[in-house]
């Protein structure tokens, strides 16, 4: 499948959470999802599969810690080759197997630092640590890089950039925003059209948003998006608000519910949707029946 030619034509179906599935398998959250993709194969293989089986287009890797700062934390900073192009392979194994014309997308996050003079990063170390990161995804066959989850526009465009320093495959990004008084906004003041503009500018072919708001949230955002730009836009919502229940964290929003809102963020303009944190694949199941009607 061509992503860019494929959104032209119809909405393009991601994946949901994988950090919820990891978790039903066992995980531990003060382990590291990204080593599971050399310790526990076959479950994150499964958990794409269970994606392309739903109905998904396109699966991202176990990867949104995999830069080298972020799997620090782990003492892994030497692995990011390893536990990158595992995850690759993994979810590639997966598409043949269920879906051959879906896609994999190398799934590429915050690394959990800031830059000079708020953190110890350099730019171009930074960028250096995203371009490292997103060519091992492509070596283990990545078909496009998905920058997701930012918070930080700086760090953002310096992803993309380190993307398309090895790769002249589609590229998209995502930022998180939330409601403010001044409108949607991320944590760190940027509103919806200074980072489309950014993002572009930068490199990538998808802009858009995903994680901390709930479908109903985010329409209006998509809106703006849409607003701001002819370019695709990506929507990824979370299954609602978290909430803890004992120690576990729940989500209150059926994949029934989910269903029903985001064809209103296709009709506001979203070209490429699915779910972020909390939605499974029942939820991907539900979404794909609700946009085939």
């Amino acid at each position: 499948m061509d992503l860019l030619a494929t959104v032209r034509e119809r909405t393009v179906i991601l994946d949901g959470a994988m950090g919820t599935q990891l978790i039903e398998r066992g995980f531990a959250s003060e382990t590291c999802p990204e080593e599971w993709n050399v310790s526990h194969p076959d479950i994150v293989r499964d958990i794409h599969r269970a994606y392309f089986e739903a109905g998904a287009d396109i699966v991202l890797t176990n990867t949104l810690g995999g830069t080298a700062a972020k799997l620090a934390h782990h003492g892994a900073e030497h692995r990011v080759e390893e536990f990158n192009r595992a995850a690759a392979a993994l979810a590639a194994e997966a598409r043949d197997a269920v879906k051959p014309d879906g896609l994999v997308g190398g799934d590429v996050g915050p690394t959990g630092r800031f830059l000079k003079p708020m953190g110890d990063l350099t730019p171009e170390e930074m960028r250096d640590m995203f371009a490292a990161q997103s060519a091992a995804l492509i070596e283990g066959g990545a078909d496009l890089i998905c920058i997701e989850t930012m918070f930080d526009l700086a760090e953002a465009c310096l992803a993309v950039e380190g993307a398309r320093r090895v790769t002249s495959l589609p590229v998209m990004a995502s930022m998180t925003f939330g409601v403010t008084p001044r409108g949607y906004k991320t944590m760190m003041g940027v509103d919806p059209k200074r980072a489309v503009d950014s993002l572009l500018e930068a490199g990538a072919d998808v802009v858009g948003t995903n994680c901390s708001l709930a479908a109903d949230q985010m329409v209006e955002l998509v809106a703006e998006l849409r607003a701001a730009t002819e370019a695709p836009i990506l929507a990824e919502p979370n299954a609602g608000q978290p909430r803890l229940e004992g120690e576990q964290t729940v989500y209150d929003e059926t994949p029934k519910h989910f269903a029903a809102v985001m064809p209103l963020l296709v009709e506001q303009g979203a070209n490429v949707v699915g779910g972020c944190c909390g939605t499974t694949p029942e939820y991907i199941v539900a979404l794909v029946k609700a946009l085939r009607k």
